[in-house]
């Protein structure tokens, strides 16, 4: 007998695919469910290049299934990107502009938010260069700051 993958005896997700897209097709103010479909597999695909280690294992266990295999199916870049060049990186791959790429981004990122969690989200913008705290939804406390 063959051992299932460790993605299908995850714990079942606080929203189901099809609530999470209602989700943010509220949020970012689309007129349908297959708009928020494309958004969210865009800006899964590019936050999975983004998290690595147990950040993207604990997120990846908490979307939901076809959410989760969007987000895990991309390699891991390493380039360190800014949140404003995160957005830059997903208007190009797209052909949208910045401002409809930081739109969408705001629309996954704040259901991606609830759905991770309040530690886990904080882990996650620990491991995330500065500025992608405003993309999900959050204050940057450190924005301004400089290294002592």
């Amino acid at each position: 007998m063959f051992d299932q993958p460790a993605v299908l005896r995850r714990p079942a997700p606080d929203m189901t695919y099809e609530q999470m897209l209602e989700a943010v097709r509220y949020e970012g103010a689309y007129s349908g469910t297959e708009r928020a479909a494309e958004t969210v597999e865009r800006v899964l695909a590019a936050l999975g290049r983004r998290l690595t280690g147990g950040e993207r294992a604990d997120l990846a266990a908490r979307l939901p299934l076809q959410a989760a295999l969007a987000f895990t199916a991309q390699v891991p870049s390493y380039e360190e990107l800014t949140g404003w060049g995160f957005v830059k990186d997903i208007a190009a791959r797209s052909g949208t502009s910045p401002a409809t790429a930081r739109w969408d981004t705001g629309a996954v990122l704040s259901v991606v938010a609830r759905l991770a969690g309040p530690d886990l989200l904080a882990r996650i913008l620990r491991s995330l260069p500065a500025g992608y705290a405003l993309l999900f939804g959050q204050i940057d406390l450190n924005a301004g700051r400089t290294g002592a």
